[in-house]
């Protein structure tokens, strides 16, 4: 049977039949509690006596299961967001400089064996030492980063809210899931680059580059709303 019952606090959900159960647990559902749990159970009950009606009702049961699934964890995903917390800034001297060398691991995954912590840090007109470079998942936020070439970085899921990217040439880059909320990014040229799910909330793009740039169609919608892009970027993103 499918069933849904409040309240309890559990940290995980439950799917599962008479032989088996499998638990989706990560690390950070471990730390909420959930208003809710869902467990699915393929039990069978003593009117179902005969195997097609079982099978209609497992079909039914599954539909259930899979509906109720999708709605706890969008119930739960504005909380994850909700709290967000950034690790304390790094007290490495050589922080800024490990942008220089950038992430060996991971890359679009954003995986790193150490925290990539680039806030507040200035690389104002850096020309040669971060081009190409891995600085996926870094944390950016309130660094400058005006008229450097960061042409065809990797910057999958990186934090950069409050950043100055002026002038900035991402060129062929991938630049996806980055959170560019309230960011400067004045006359940054984003030809070819990738920009699937980044945000940019409040984010300053006047006479920003869009030529060619690769986005998905949900993105655009949501780019398009700022209304600091200039005609000639809304002509190139495709902005109805």
């Amino acid at each position: 049977m499918a069933i849904l019952y409040s309240p309890i606090q559990q940290r995980a959900f439950f799917f599962g039949n008479s032989t088996a159960k499998h638990k989706i647990a990560t690390s950070t559902l471990q730390d909420l509690h959930l208003p809710t749990q869902i467990r699915c159970s393929s039990k069978r009950d003593d009117d179902f006596k005969s195997v097609e009606s079982f099978s209609q009702f497992k079909e039914l049961r599954n539909v259930a299961c899979g509906i109720l699934a999708v709605w706890a964890v969008t119930a739960v995903s504005p909380v994850i967001a909700a709290n967000q917390r950034l690790p304390p800034l790094s007290t490495d001297p050589d922080r800024c400089e490990r942008a220089f060398v950038g992430n060996t691991i991971g890359q679009a995954n954003g995986v790193y064996d150490k925290p990539l912590d680039l806030r507040f840090c200035d690389f104002t007109n850096e020309k040669s030492n971060l081009k190409g470079k891995s600085l996926a998942a870094a944390l950016m936020s309130d660094a400058k980063f005006d008229g450097a070439d960061m042409t065809e970085v990797v910057m999958s899921k990186a934090y950069a809210v409050g950043a100055s990217f002026k002038g900035t040439d991402f060129s062929n880059a991938v630049v996806d899931r980055v959170n560019f909320g309230k960011a400067n990014l004045q006359g940054a040229v984003f030809k070819n680059t990738v920009l699937s799910g980044s945000t940019f909330d409040d984010a300053q793009l006047q006479d920003v580059d869009f030529e060619d740039t690769i986005i998905g169609y949900i993105d655009l919608q949501k780019l398009c709303v700022n209304k600091t892009i200039n005609e000639e970027g809304r002509a190139n993103l495709g902005c109805r």
